[in-house]
């Protein structure tokens, strides 16, 4: 399906070139106005495998590297045109660093290296506005582009075996969604300043060589040169809003003539107006007017029917939560596995696991969750609440990066207020240092 998309690329460019000549019949140029449309770009710039719009990266260190692209555009209209893009160069990423959360990347595959063999797509452009609406050339305008296309890519991965090829040396083909927003600068009738940043959707998990349920993302951020083809203005910047002199005197002429006419509907209106007022009071404010109100007393605030009478509104059914034994079981396994740096709030790996347990449980069930942080009497006062509440806090953060719902889980730290056993002894004390969870 895929390979049948790329293979109809040259037609939709052939397409371009069909679409060019019909909409010459419709151009908003005058026969005497000869206007550039068609025009090729080249660019450069910043190649990164993220997307700052959301979702979970694979790697916790994206590095940023160099991409190269060029495209062939058609403009249909002032505020409309298909470009046919390509680009090239390299995305890496590595797990030399922690995530801005805390968490430590735990992931089998160490770095990956991936070579951006090209990417292919047709997109559709749309200029949003130009700077200046009453002028007929702007020299600045805002676009935004979507489309789809194909990219072929190679991903090599480095693991504690080695470093290898993700797909044994040969090119990964996948469906592209790219989604930008641009700012383009005209130097001359034949040159364009062009900067743009695009986020671009890949259909598949294997562009940087791991798997992690959850589709990839990478943008592409870069500035370059436009070449306008062919004599005259460029119908891009070409601005048909903008009113000449003699639209707006005859404007104004044709505006003093209805004068007298609108003035006249002023009246009728005012009439209209209140004979409509009359029909549709409401002296109770009911939502009903008068005329058809059968209750027209109701007190102010009551929920009332189609005739004016108050509404019989069923009663809300609470949705009874059950915890069982089991449930309590995976809890106070994850309570009793659940360890963290000394003096840290950073989760030790092999707590892991049950934290896993837990969170499936909030998802399967949709239960909420009360994370509750306490310390023992080593310290200031104010160093253990903010210790305790850091932990709390960071077993959430890992709750919620594994698929449960925020908004059902509430953390707090108590510090060293609440102790369940002496701090007289070292046995007390760690009893004392703990993160309570409870279901409900």
């Amino acid at each position: 399906m895929k390979l049948q998309l790329f293979k109809t690329l040259p037609v939709a460019l052939a397409g371009l070139l069909i679409g060019s000549v019909a909409s010459a019949q419709e151009s908003p140029a005058t026969a005497t106005t000869k206007f550039r449309t068609w025009s090729i770009g080249v660019n450069a710039g910043v190649l990164t495998p993220l997307s700052p719009l959301g979702g979970k990266n694979d790697f916790s260190n994206n590095r940023s590297n160099f991409g190269y692209g060029l495209y062939i555009k058609k403009q249909f209209t002032p505020y409309f045109s298909l470009r046919l893009d390509g680009v090239r160069g390299k995305l890496k990423g590595d797990n030399t660093e922690p995530y801005e959360s805390g968490l430590v990347n735990n992931s089998p595959v160490k770095s990956f290296d991936t070579q951006l063999s090209y990417s292919g797509s047709l997109n559709a452009v749309v200029n949003m506005f130009n700077i200046d609406m009453f002028k007929k050339e702007n020299t600045l305008q805002l676009y935004a582009s979507a489309g789809a296309g194909i990219a072929a890519y190679e991903p090599t991965i480095t693991t504690a075996s080695g470093t290898k090829s993700f797909s044994g040396g040969n090119d990964i083909q996948e469906l592209i969604i790219p989604v930008g927003l641009g700012a383009k600068f005209k130097i001359s009738d034949a040159v364009n300043l062009d900067l743009g940043w695009t986020i671009n959707f890949v259909d598949g998990d294997n562009l940087d060589g791991y798997y992690k349920n959850g589709n990839d993302k990478y943008n592409y951020a870069y500035a370059g040169l436009e070449f306008a083809l062919g004599s005259g203005k460029q119908l891009a910047f070409h601005n048909p809003v903008a009113l000449t002199y003699d639209e707006a005197l005859k404007a104004k002429q044709t505006a003093e003539g209805l004068k007298s006419e609108l003035n006249a509907q002023k009246a009728d209106n005012a009439k209209l107006r209140s004979e409509l007022n009359d029909i549709l009071k409401d002296s109770d404010g009911d939502g009903v007017a008068d005329k058809l109100d059968k209750c027209p007393d109701t007190p102010a605030g009551t929920v009332v029917d189609g005739s004016g009478c108050p509404l019989k509104t069923p009663e809300k059914v609470v949705e009874k939560v059950i915890v069982t034994e089991e449930d309590r079981k995976v809890v106070n396994e994850a309570i009793k596995n659940l360890e963290f740096d000394l003096g840290k709030a950073t989760i030790r790996s092999k707590s892991y696991a049950s934290l896993n347990r837990v969170a499936a449980l909030l998802i399967q069930k949709n239960f909420s969750l009360k994370l509750a942080g306490h310390t023992d009497n080593t310290g200031s006062k104010e160093l253990n609440l903010r210790l305790s509440k850091d932990r709390a806090e960071s077993v959430k953060a890992y709750l919620v990066s594994q698929g449960a719902n925020a908004s059902r889980i509430e953390a707090t730290g108590y510090g060293m207020g609440q102790p369940i056993a002496t701090n007289k002894t070292a046995a007390g004390r760690q009893q004392n240092r703990r993160v309570e969870f409870t279901l409900y």
